[in-house]
């Protein structure tokens, strides 16, 4: 009896555990819709319009926006100087279109956030429909993102400076 309360104990923590890991990456999830639709962002000067992608990116059309941390960060032409790094709280947002002239898709997008649990290489990753649904998680901690950003060119995993 003893050893089945146990078990019975041991899968009671876990479920609780796998709950409050659900619950914290909703949390993120949430947190990062409601900061991508706050004021203070302001488009890549490289491209102001919607540019195509270029390379083998999976993203299509694209325009790039950095909250006001991240904005910090650039230099007088618009780029982040090469070598350096984000601040921690800097939020970069990857708009992407169906066409050059066509409706808003998809957010994808970068908060640098080292010490976030579901961070991955240093950044929460997540993407979301224009009306706030979660196509990527930040629980994935950007599986599946991280090994294009991380080929080169890149300043601190962000492409768009060196492909636009």
């Amino acid at each position: 009896m003893k050893k089945w309360l146990t078990y019975a104990a041991l899968i009671v923590g876990i479920a609780s555990l796998a709950q409050s890991c659900k619950k914290e990456e909703e949390e993120i999830d949430a947190t990062l819709w409601n900061e991508i639709n706050g004021s203070g962002y302001t488009y890549y000067t490289g491209t102001p319009g919607i540019t195509a992608a270029v390379g083998n990116s999976p993203h299509g059309f694209e325009r790039v926006r950095f909250n006001t941390i991240a904005q910090q960060a650039l230099g007088s032409d618009g780029k982040l100087p090469s070598g350096n790094t984000f601040p921690d709280g800097a939020v970069i947002v990857k708009e992407i279109f169906s066409s050059a002239t066509g409706p808003l898709e998809l957010y994808a997008i970068m908060k640098k956030n080292p010490t976030s649990p579901l961070a991955g290489s240093g950044y929460e990753w997540a993407e979301f429909t224009p009306d706030g649904n979660v196509t990527f998680s930040s629980d994935k901690k950007g599986n599946g993102c991280i090994s294009c950003h991380s080929g080169n060119p890149n300043r601190d995993l962000v492409l768009t400076f060196d492909l636009h």
